[in-house]
């Protein structure tokens, strides 16, 4: 499939109604939650799609193409919509958050199988230890606050168990910024990948900060706050590996075809009717946009798409799919690892003095003031042990005591 050789559907000025903004929403105790989390990944392209659209307005002298601007931007706000009206109503903000921890989780593990950057894929790997103890963490304060088992609501396809302690995250803010990857050179897989991880770590920190002051007790507000912290910091990684020498229109062209290269995808890998028929719609919505872009490309920089994306046909597709025998390598491989300016090294090989210790000791003054630590606390207190759901034995010895919430690995 090349997206820039098919044509578009629908005219660009072709609006979805009031009614079409309403999709029937998936139910959420029988969907399978991949779906729950492709529309969770679909929601973040469209927040990113929106974002970008706007910053690129704000800082764009030339008024006929902020309206060419202004047009795209509606209509990705009304992709957005109908996307978020996917999510049924009862649907909790922490049964929500699980999905959003899971998608993390499994597209950071199926990009970073994949991909041939050994530098990109590190910092694939490096943040996913790092989500997937957010899930641990959220899933035993489901438990604990709702009595709801999120075994159930990731389908066993992902575990549920510590990875680097959220309390060993905590990392001195200039030791997440990496280096960015020229686009001219990496192949379209890797462009797509930071793309969309990128978008995907955006929308889950605006989710936390926005939706910590609603939780319903203050350890629940506690932890959305402290894990929010995080997801800056996530945003700041992959954010940090986008190109930085793309003009506007460039990464305008860039960002639609990671749109259509993604609706496509789960276009493909949707098992609801309903949601696949959404996906094939926006799909075609973004081929509209796509070919926007490469006319305003042409228009007002005299390129062709080719010089921004040599090849158009897209790479291997986006499936979802288990990825626990993946994760569980990469933990026992990395997990007591920290960033150190633009790399990683071994938490036992700092000096004594380093930023990472320093900024350890002023956030994390005392362990019980560290929410992520105090919700094992209290749930192993209630329970005499944490709450997981393992298929096998943890790869970490340290992190197998489940009466215990270790707070040193890592740190």
């Amino acid at each position: 499939m090349n997206p820039f050789n098919e044509q578009p559907v629908k005219a660009s000025d072709e609006f979805y109604n009031w009614k079409e903004l309403a999709p029937k929403p998936y139910n959420k105790f029988d969907v399978d939650p991949y779906t729950r989390v492709r529309v969770i990944l679909a929601n973040g392209a469209e927040y990113e799609a929106v974002g970008f659209c706007h910053h690129f307005h704000r800082h764009c002298p030339d008024n006929d193409l902020r309206r060419e601007l202004a047009i795209t931007r509606r209509k990705e706000q009304q992709q957005q919509k109908r996307i978020a009206a996917l999510k049924p109503i009862g649907e909790g903000i922490l049964e929500h958050t699980i999905g959003y921890e899971q998608l993390a989780v499994d597209l950071t593990a199926i990009f970073a199988a994949r991909e041939t950057n050994k530098y990109v894929k590190q910092a694939m790997d490096f943040a996913l230890l790092e989500d997937f103890d957010h899930l641990y963490r959220y899933a035993d304060l489901l438990e604990m606050d709702k009595g709801v088992i999120a075994e159930k609501l990731v389908g066993k396809y992902t575990e549920l168990m510590p990875g680097r302690p959220t309390i060993s995250e905590h990392r001195y803010p200039a030791d997440d910024v990496k280096r960015y990857v020229n686009f001219k050179q990496a192949n379209s897989l890797t462009k797509l990948d930071i793309n969309i991880l990128t978008a995907a770590e955006q929308q889950t920190m605006n989710y936390y900060m926005n939706q910590a002051a609603f939780y319903q007790n203050k350890l629940g507000r506690q932890l959305y706050t402290e894990i929010g912290m995080i997801e800056e910091q996530h945003v700041t990684l992959y954010g940090g590996l986008k190109d930085v020498n793309c003009t506007w229109l460039e990464e305008m062209l860039m960002h639609e075809y990671t749109e259509c290269y993604l609706y496509y995808s789960l276009w493909q890998d949707e098992t609801d009717d309903t949601v696949r028929r959404v996906w094939e719609e926006h799909f075609n919505d973004e081929l509209t946009h796509l070919h926007k872009a490469v006319e305003l490309l042409q228009k007002y920089e005299n390129k062709q798409w080719q010089q921004v994306i040599p090849e158009g046909e897209f790479p291997e597709l986006l499936k979802f799919h288990s990825n626990i025998e993946y994760i569980r390598k990469v933990i026992a491989d990395s997990v007591c690892l920290t960033a150190k300016r633009e790399d990683y090294v071994e938490v036992s090989k700092l000096s004594d003095d380093a930023k990472f210790f320093e900024y350890q000791r002023q956030v994390n003054y005392k362990d019980n003031y560290v929410a992520s630590h105090n919700v094992l606390s209290k749930y192993i207190a209630d329970n005499r042990k944490d709450y997981r759901y393992e298929t096998a034995v943890h790869p970490i010895e340290e992190l197998r005591d489940r009466k215990h919430d270790n707070t040193t690995v890592g740190r």
